[in-house]
């Protein structure tokens, strides 16, 4: 694999409720922060990782949930959206398995999202 390809890629739609079903799979000590939709799934910031369920297949009933760590995250960049013809605010995450991109659709705050990874990786 060239290290300059995403091994992952997510677009986040809009920031949503905390779906109430991540409770079953957050680990003692571990909250839900902020959640945001993607295409047919969600993204879910805890205090301890980044969760995000990936379903499949035209049912959408088979579902791989992503777990990262942030403990596993080296660096992070960010980018706001240019303007007229570009849409799409950007994150990259430099982690040990490798590199994540996410986009962020017009409306979501790149810079609230920047906050929500500085916090879960600078905090003491």
């Amino acid at each position: 694999m060239s290290a300059n390809q995403s091994i992952l890629e997510w677009t986040l739609v809009s920031e949503c409720p905390v779906p109430q079903d991540v409770n079953a799979i957050l680990v003692d000590g571990e909250a839900a922060v902020a959640a945001y939709k993607t295409f047919r799934d969600t993204a879910i910031f805890t205090n301890k990782r980044l969760i995000v369920r990936d379903a499949q297949g035209l049912t959408g009933k088979k579902v791989e949930i992503y777990s990262l760590p942030y403990s596993s995250i080296n660096m992070w960049s960010t980018e706001n959206a240019g303007g007229f013809l570009d849409f799409n605010a950007e994150v990259e995450l430099w982690t040990r398995a490798g590199r994540i991109k996410v986009k962020l659709q017009k409306g979501v705050d790149i810079r609230k999202f920047d906050k929500l990874i500085a916090n879960a990786l600078l905090r003491d």
